[in-house]
């Protein structure tokens, strides 16, 4: 083999509606590791970029909110089964994102791993959690039972590149929801190397939608879309979040606030993520539905 071959770059992309566009404005930026040395060229997400994600993001939602859960938990380990194929390349892109060694960098990838797994086991659980039947006076039956709350623009950590990526997509889809990912800023390109997972695995297009680029500007335009459902603000500073917050308030979006941070001015992702966030961005639909006539004598059939 010749000394002399010339590397293969590799071309980032957006995805969006399962497909991989370029951004619309034609625009990119640099992507650096910790070092500051050059890793790539990543597409800067325009507002269009963000329109046209809400818009596939929409079209998939009566199908994957419609799937049962059983179906979404298989879609799930299927995702979890790939990423494991694919865990080297995403070591070293955690590692040169993070400043990891390969070994810490390696514990990153499996725990995130590990995590999608884990949310996919909770698909078809949840229900009985958080919905059930209701004690009621008089001849009916009342229950209740979670709904996903819709499209839900989800800002990503802007330091965990892959496991806190995980830990924000993974129970907004899980529980139906269909969701419009903008990546870590300065790190996207696990994020984006993810869509390459999902494109290949068995979900839906449009399902997640990843978008890279300057939070600010891609957030500002989903915080106020009259078709985004709900915002999950985890990766944005206190400024922009009360922006985005009054923003989301026109038509009543669901909030979910910056995560708060240790002393380190970190988030721990490796923490037991419990099941808020898998409640977050759920609705509680309650049906009554008579049971037939009751008399002195029981039941009347």
């Amino acid at each position: 083999m010749s000394d002399n071959r010339l590397s293969v770059f590799k071309t980032y992309k957006l995805y969006v509606g399962g497909k991989f566009p370029r951004s619309e404005s034609g625009r990119v930026y640099e992507v650096t590791d910790s070092k500051g040395k050059w890793l790539a060229n990543a597409p800067q997400s325009s507002r269009k970029d963000a329109r046209d994600a809400v818009v596939a993001a929409r079209k998939a939602f009566g199908g994957w909110s419609g799937a049962t859960a059983y179906n979404r938990g298989q879609i799930l380990y299927r995702i979890a089964e790939m990423l494991e194929g694919r865990k080297d390349q995403f070591v070293r892109e955690v590692a040169d994102a993070e400043g990891l060694s390969k070994s810490k960098a390696a514990a990153v990838v499996d725990a995130a791993i590990d995590r999608w797994v884990w949310y996919a086991g909770w698909t078809d659980k949840i229900g009985q959690v958080v919905g059930g039947a209701n004690p009621v006076a008089g001849p009916f039956f009342n229950l209740s039972t979670p709904e996903p709350t819709g499209v839900v623009t989800v800002l990503a950590p802007q330091k965990s590149s892959f496991l806190g990526l995980v830990s924000v997509i993974a129970p907004v889809i899980a529980t139906g929801n269909t969701a419009v990912v903008v990546a870590s800023a300065d790190s996207p390109l696990p994020a984006l190397s993810l869509g390459e997972v999902l494109a290949t695995s068995d979900l839906p297009g449009g399902v997640v939608n990843i978008l890279s680029g300057k939070t600010a500007e891609i957030a500002a335009p989903l915080a106020s879309h009259q078709d985004v459902n709900a915002i999950d603000l985890t990766g944005a500073d206190a400024a922009l979040a009360k922006e985005l917050e009054i923003a989301a308030a026109d038509n009543l979006k669901r909030v979910l606030g910056p995560q708060p941070v240790d002393e380190g001015g970190a988030f721990d992702w490796s923490a037991d993520p419990g099941t808020h966030r898998l409640t977050a961005f759920l609705e509680t639909k309650t049906v009554w539905h008579p049971t037939g006539a009751l008399g002195t004598s029981g039941s009347s059939y």
